[in-house]
């Protein structure tokens, strides 16, 4: 707890699956295939990462060219970079773009974030291939994205940091301060009374029923059992006035 942070050191998915970065347990099947996968980064590639954008959910028919169409609207581009796959040469739907200036990076990543291209709403976020340690992608289950429907969030990132973690401790102290034994005290003593008229009535009750039971089986005149009912009612005042 003394080394906590609003913002991820090191990517971790159990912690980037909790709220406040404290869960123990994985909440989601995609933390799972996270901690799971044996992702390598690329170490081919080179730039800044930090003036670097991730692209996703680009159409298969974009290009480099109509990126930078789009992008260079934000700032100077330094490079592009469409991945693409290696035995087929055909796009694999996301790009890294390196500009030259922060503040076109933080524009683009500001104002760029679900733009449609080529009919498709694009998703843009920082490059943390390169500058977070223990990195696991979106497609193994990391990230810092993910859908609140789908209950697949992952906090730790500058958009979503951590919240700070409740202090159990401090509110156990102050819940149970100082004059809270006897409230403590009085409140049991009023449920041990409650209980026991509780019980008083219940045991009244089931001796009127017997009495009632009673003269019936014996065939007492409606009279008799009536002035009989009445009887037992006074009884009963007297023991409350007691």
């Amino acid at each position: 707890m003394a080394d906590w942070a609003p913002i991820a050191k090191e990517y971790d998915p159990l912690k980037a699956g909790s709220i406040d970065g404290t869960d123990e347990e994985p909440h989601d099947r995609a933390i799972w295939r996270a901690m799971l996968a044996r992702y390598v980064p690329n170490k081919g590639v080179t730039g800044d990462p930090h003036l670097t954008l991730f692209v996703a959910r680009l159409n298969l028919q974009t290009t480099e060219e109509k990126l930078k169409e789009v992008f260079s609207r934000y700032g100077d581009i330094r490079k592009i970079r469409l991945v693409r796959d290696l035995v087929t040469g055909f796009s694999k739907g996301y790009a890294f773009i390196e500009y030259k200036e922060e503040r076109a990076l933080l524009k683009a990543h500001r104002d760029a974030n679900r733009l449609v291209i080529d009919q498709h709403e694009i998703f843009v976020d920082f490059e943390l291939e390169r500058t977070l340690k223990g990195w696991i992608p979106r497609r193994l289950g990391g990230g810092f994205g993910g859908k609140k429907e789908s209950g697949q969030l992952r906090f730790g990132g500058r958009d979503r940091p951590f919240r700070k973690p409740i202090n159990l401790p401090n509110m156990k102290n102050d819940f149970y301060g100082e004059g809270s034994s006897e409230k403590r005290n009085w409140s049991r003593e009023g449920t041990r009374d409650w209980r026991t008229r509780d019980r008083d009535h219940e045991r009244s009750r089931d001796k009127r029923w017997s009495e009632r039971e009673r003269s019936w089986a014996w065939g007492d005149s409606e009279r008799e059992r009536d002035s009989r009912e009445e009887r037992s009612r006074g009884r009963e005042r007297k023991d409350r006035d007691r």
